[in-house]
């Protein structure tokens, strides 16, 4: 099944400062702060969230294709995408910009200093979701604020399911802006923190947001996740990691769980606990996109948590 997956394309940018920003920072100076850093370490990942969801639904053998908008700057990661064999016929090239990318300063006590540059990003709205003929699943993750709305209502005019996955992005919208989201959309994903904000947009709670769609996702860290469909809650319990290396992309990782089972039309426990595998797996590696697990593998995986194979 084509999934199109709408979001960011992005470069995450990561510096280690070999010291604690409280040695260097005067609190009773911070209204001249004027201060830098000397990061020996650098490493630069390939990121973002549509290219993070695509990368692990390629790794479980589904169909992605990412909508997205990128800079002058692209050639690596189009290189990259072309090398890993996934189709960028709706990655948009907008002349003049920079690809999205974020620059993340950490010191020895795991405090960051993040600066993110939207760059072509802001240009999502020029992409549209009807361009990609053949599309049966979709989702609107982070992105441009003006093109999550507009994917949102490409994909509902076009009959096509979709994932509501702000993420992010959930501070740019009203609450009538997400009451607008979840008529349009099929499903929903937010962290916990995420649904709290949510809630507080919206003056409704979480038990009524969830009648809005088929099934609402509530990613919740090392507690697992909840699904609310079919007028249940279902418990999807955190899967056991190799090691916590590093979070970032693990809710993409679980994403493409969500869309691999809904694209099979599984239930939501096996859907959610494939979802939890690939977080697990992610996790235990550095960047979004440097696990690189076969299927059997995670087939493995999935058999070790929950007793049985997937496939």
């Amino acid at each position: 099944m084509k999934t199109l997956i709408c979001g960011s394309i992005a470069y995450d940018n990561i510096m280690v400062f070999n010291d604690h920003f409280k040695n260097h920072i005067l609190p009773d100076q911070i209204h001249i702060l004027n201060v830098a850093f000397l990061v020996p370490e650098l490493r630069r990942e390939y990121g973002g969230c549509a290219g993070n969801i695509a990368y692990n639904l390629m790794l479980l053998d589904g169909e992605p294709y990412i909508m997205a908008t990128v800079g002058d700057d692209a050639a690596p990661y189009l290189e990259r995408l072309d090398r890993l064999g996934l189709p960028r016929d709706h990655v948009r090239h907008v002349p003049g910009s920079f690809t999205a990318q974020a620059f993340i300063t950490t010191d020895l006590g795991d405090n960051q200093i993040t600066a993110f540059h939207p760059g072509a990003m802001s240009f999502s709205h020029l992409n549209k979701v009807q361009h990609a003929v053949g599309a049966a699943l979709g989702i609107v993750a982070p992105d441009g604020r003006e093109g999550m709305l507009q994917h949102a209502r490409d994909f509902a005019a076009a009959g096509v399911p979709f994932i509501f996955d702000p993420g992010q992005g959930l501070p740019m919208f009203s609450g009538d802006d997400l009451n607008d989201f979840l008529e349009l959309a099929d499903y929903a994903c937010f962290n916990d923190y995420e649904a709290q904000l949510a809630c507080e947009r919206t003056g409704q709670s979480l038990q009524t947001l969830a009648t809005k769609v088929k099934a609402l996702i509530v990613t919740r860290g090392g507690e697992g996740s909840w699904i609310f469909a079919d007028g249940q809650r279902h418990e999807i319990p955190c899967v056991k990691a190799d090691a916590i290396v590093d979070p970032t992309g693990c809710g993409d990782a679980y994403r493409a769980g969500l869309l691999y089972g809904i694209a099979r039309g599984w239930n939501w426990l096996d859907t959610g606990r494939l979802a939890a595998v690939m977080g697990a797996i992610k996790i235990a590696h550095r960047g979004g996109q440097n696990h690189a697990p076969s299927r059997e593998e995670i087939a493995r995986r999935f058999a070790d948590a929950f007793g049985s194979r997937p496939w």
